[in-house]
């Protein structure tokens, strides 16, 4: 309710006119690195989004306690360049890390028994220094064929010997 103009007001009670905002103009959506579509970008490097990827790391963790290492190789090195590859193809199916997830990336880079001689000394070279470089696990994970990433462990397990250089892209790149 309005004050009446005959009652007594100190100057801070009275009524003041408020600050008008001016309307804003139109909005683009044209900065640079802009998102302009509603899937995220996708590519050799740009890595593959997923959820609880840290219960994925204990997962690697469990099944490198089954790995077996070639001289010279480091657990640490194929923890991390399995958990890049598990991760991927976790995230390719929208879903956490399972435990299969892992299986599957040491199965298809040879860290379990029965691999191929030719996949752990093509392997060797890829895997040197992946516990402390990011780019090289990203090359790891970014290294494993679509077609791959859709098998199930077992699949591979039983295919490794004939197929791990089209599953691995190694048909295409020669070892980092």
């Amino acid at each position: 309710m309005a004050q009446p103009d005959f009652v007594p007001i100190i100057t801070t009670d009275r009524v003041r006119p408020s600050n008008r905002l001016s309307i804003p103009g139109p909005w683009r959506q044209d900065r640079p690195a802009e998102q302009v579509s509603l899937r995220p970008p996708n590519g050799a490097g740009l890595g593959a989004t997923g959820s609880d990827l840290g219960f994925g790391l204990k997962l690697a963790k469990r099944v490198a306690e089954r790995a077996v290492l070639a001289e010279g190789e480091h657990l640490a090195d194929a923890i991390a360049g399995c958990f890049s590859s598990g991760s991927r193809r976790s995230s390719h199916f929208h879903r956490s890390p399972v435990i299969y997830d892992m299986d599957w990336a040491f199965t298809l880079w040879g860290f379990l028994p029965g691999a191929p001689e030719d996949l752990v000394s093509y392997r060797r070279p890829i895997f040197v220094g992946a516990d402390h470089e990011y780019s090289r696990q990203r090359a790891i994970a970014d290294m494993a064929t679509e077609q791959a990433l859709r098998l199930p462990p077992a699949e591979v397990r039983d295919g490794l010997a004939t197929n791990w250089r089209k599953w691995t892209g190694a048909t295409n790149r020669l070892p980092a």
